[in-house]
């Protein structure tokens, strides 16, 4: 007997399910707090040289702000003042409205910045100045986010197939816990590009971890049901951030706020279940019989009788080089690439809304979108649904961006298309690899996506040498991900491979008895 009859013996969606479900509801919120964090805690307000030290013998304190204002800041063309360049000496001829075109010197500004605090008390950018020359390295705060992610991804697919998804877990709450709480601490801009980048490398570990320990304890039925609720905790999170940064508009506080529910969660740890589908994988059959007997017990299902279980051999131990070393996992790997796709930016410039609303929208955008994969992925099945998601994405960026430049409505189904592929993905590549390698295949795929996520600002800047390449290159890449998605096997109704050897269809196994 497989672990799937097992599973579906003891009730695979039960209580049991219900409550480690609810366990690691907690700690993906999270997800879409930190990874979104950057659109608000970077925000530039509007700005202009501080003239304050300026007194010129005392003439100032007979001018209003908005004179000393005229005579020390140039206007730009729209009418606003220069953000980052002040006139060399006061201009008082201005005061009179003066049509004399004649150059002004200008320089750049001598006494820092005052800023406009009406959206946000503080942000990066008024906390050290990160604007005119420093603006590039506000920006940068995403991508280091993101490099911390890509490569935690790796790392912790790594240690969760290997010591166990509950254990990886715990180490992923503390760190990210942790880290985040230095990042609110910071005192200069090198201490919190470190501790964002930490806290990135430990937020992957929840990402991948907690979807398959919540998979690997569901029967074949409900999978969908599950993955698609999963996925919701990010569509919430978005519609949640928004409310939450609008009521704490100070970065320090926003930044420990948004990884505080790792606090009750790291406290809920001791309530969640080890993987028993990887417990037998790898051999640890007493642990599997306990958490298959509490599981038996809260479902009620007390009563079922022996089985036999395939087991792989316990001795053996895997890395991300068994991805390639035979067929089968080594065309599943490389056609994964494609899920690369979802990490890729999509150039939204807003809806022409201020920045909480934009935000909301986007996450009421995503609902639509995992209600559409809720009902056509189990009847057209994964790789169909995720082709089709990624083809229309591309469509739509080339046809609106390119042909008619309407770009807020490729923002709105762009977007919506998009996070229809992000839905399937976790799903589909959970169900691809076996659980001997699952947490190493998913985070293989996961590092795959952030290197999309690092690249976008680079495609970005083909802006200059034509305005619509970079919706191009996006087009492009949604369309091949959706060609090589539609290569790769169908996974629906199907049971999760256990080993490598029943990708490969080969067998290597052997067996033991339970009784629950």
């Amino acid at each position: 007997m497989r672990f799937d009859n097992v599973l579906a013996e003891i009730n695979g969606f039960g209580r049991f399910q219900l409550r480690t479900f609810l366990l690691l509801i907690i700690p993906r919120l999270t997800l879409p707090f930190n990874f979104l964090l950057n659109n608000f805690i970077t925000f530039i307000p509007s700005h202009h040289c501080d003239i304050r030290s300026q007194n010129n013998g005392g003439v100032f304190r007979n001018l209003s702000l908005e004179e000393r204002l005229n005579v020390n800041i140039p206007f730009e063309q729209d009418g606003s003042l220069s953000s980052c360049q002040m006139f060399a000496e006061p201009q008082y001829q201005l005061l009179s409205n003066s049509s004399n075109l004649t150059y002004i010197p200008t320089m750049p500004c001598q006494n820092g910045w005052i800023y406009d605090t009406t959206i946000f008390r503080s942000t990066l950018a008024t906390e050290w100045d990160l604007v005119c020359d420093k603006k590039k390295m506000n920006r940068a705060t995403a991508t280091i986010f993101f490099v911390g992610v890509m490569l935690g991804s790796g790392i912790f697919g790594f240690l969760s197939d290997r010591f166990g998804r509950k254990k990886t877990l715990l180490l992923s709450y503390m760190a990210s816990f942790i880290f985040g709480i230095a990042t609110a601490l910071s005192y200069n801009f090198l201490m919190f590009a470190t501790m964002r980048f930490c806290t990135g490398l430990g937020l992957s570990g929840i990402s991948i971890s907690s979807f398959v320990l919540c998979l690997e304890w569901v029967e074949i039925r409900h999978r969908t049901t599950v993955a698609v609720l999963m996925s919701l905790d990010w569509s919430v999170g978005c519609v949640i951030l928004p409310g939450v940064a609008y009521l704490i508009n100070d970065w320090r506080f926003l930044t420990a706020a948004v990884i505080s529910p790792l606090f009750p969660a790291m406290l809920c740890w001791w309530w969640l279940p080890e993987s028993a589908r990887w417990l037998m994988s790898n051999g640890k059959t007493d642990d599997a019989h306990f958490y298959l007997s509490r599981c038996a017990t809260v479902n009620g299902r007390e009563d079922v009788l022996s089985t036999v279980i395939l087991v792989e051999d316990e001795n053996r131990k895997y890395s991300y080089l068994d991805l390639v070393k035979t067929p089968k996992m080594r065309r599943r790997a490389l056609l994964s690439v494609a899920f690369a796709y979802y990490g890729i930016s999509l150039n939204i410039s807003g809806f022409g809304v201020n920045i909480y609303l934009t935000q909301f929208i986007y996450g009421v955008i995503e609902i639509p979108a995992k209600g559409f994969v809720f009902f056509t992925v189990d009847k057209i099945g994964r790789r169909w649904n995720q082709a089709g998601m990624l083809i229309l994405t591309g469509l739509l960026i080339f046809i609106f961006n390119l042909l008619i430049n309407s770009v807020k409505t490729v923002g709105a189904l762009g977007k919506m298309f998009s996070e229809g592929s992000f839905t399937i993905v976790f799903l589909y590549t959970t169900e691809l690899y076996p659980t001997v390698m699952r947490q190493n295949g998913l985070g293989y795929c996961s590092f795959m996506a952030r290197v999309g996520v690092a690249v976008s600002p680079l495609i970005m800047l083909l802006e200059d040498v034509w305005v619509n390449l970079p919706s191009f290159v996006f087009s492009l890449v949604a369309l091949g991900s959706g060609l090589s998605a539609s290569l790769l096997p169908e996974t629906y109704n199907v049971r999760l491979p256990e080993t490598i050897e029943d990708v490969e269809q080969t067998t290597y196994c052997k067996t033991i008895s339970l009784r629950l």
